[in-house]
């Protein structure tokens, strides 16, 4: 159990790593047009990675609930 917890752990910082190149142009401190709050609809690969990002964690989660269990 403590190996799935590990495997899941390594995959979800992997993933969050992919995800940081999305959130690089949304910068706070930006000079002229900022688009940071702008609704953008995620699809393909970006979609994937998002719902992959929320699968892990809930995973992740579960995991280490029941390894405290036992």
């Amino acid at each position: 159990m403590l190996t799935v917890l590990m495997i899941v752990s390594i995959l979800l910082i992997v993933i969050v790593l992919l995800q940081s190149e999305k959130a690089e142009g949304a910068s706070i401190i930006q000079s002229g047009n900022s688009d940071l709050f702008v609704n953008r609809k995620e699809r393909g690969g970006e979609l994937f990675i998002t719902r992959l990002t929320y699968i892990l964690g809930i995973a992740f989660f579960i995991l280490c609930i029941i390894i405290d269990i036992l």
